[in-house]
């Protein structure tokens, strides 16, 4: 779920506390996540302070929703902010592999019980 509405956002620029605000972290989270992924690439003034573009910030939104939403690591989402993952739903694949990994843990199961005995 998005936790914010690119229909709300109507200024040019944001601050990184503007920004920050708007996903209920702190300042230090998105510098941190701007080195983390290099898509991030917010536009600095005369004094450095940075400035984000709404497009930047549907981007944070992206990581945000992936790391503190859908569980992924820093690699993971790094993935699926290149396009190699598919995040939101598993194909066909995912969940055959899902089915077969079941069907082993319950064999190994039932051997590991068989020893116990």
């Amino acid at each position: 779920m998005s936790k914010i509405n690119a229909e709300e956002l109507t200024k040019l620029y944001y601050s990184i506390g503007e920004v920050a605000d708007m996903f209920d972290v702190n300042t230090s989270l998105i510098r941190f996540w701007e080195k983390e992924f290099p898509t991030i690439q917010p536009k600095k003034n005369k004094k450095g302070n940075r400035l984000f573009t709404p497009k930047e910030i549907g981007k944070i939104d992206r990581i945000y929703t992936l790391v503190k939403e859908e569980g992924y690591t820093l690699d993971g989402a790094k993935k699926a902010m290149r396009g190699k993952s598919t995040p939101a739903t598993p194909t066909v694949s995912n969940e055959t592999s899902n089915e077969e990994v079941i069907s082993r843990l319950e064999s190994l199961k039932e051997r590991l019980l068989a020893l116990k005995l």
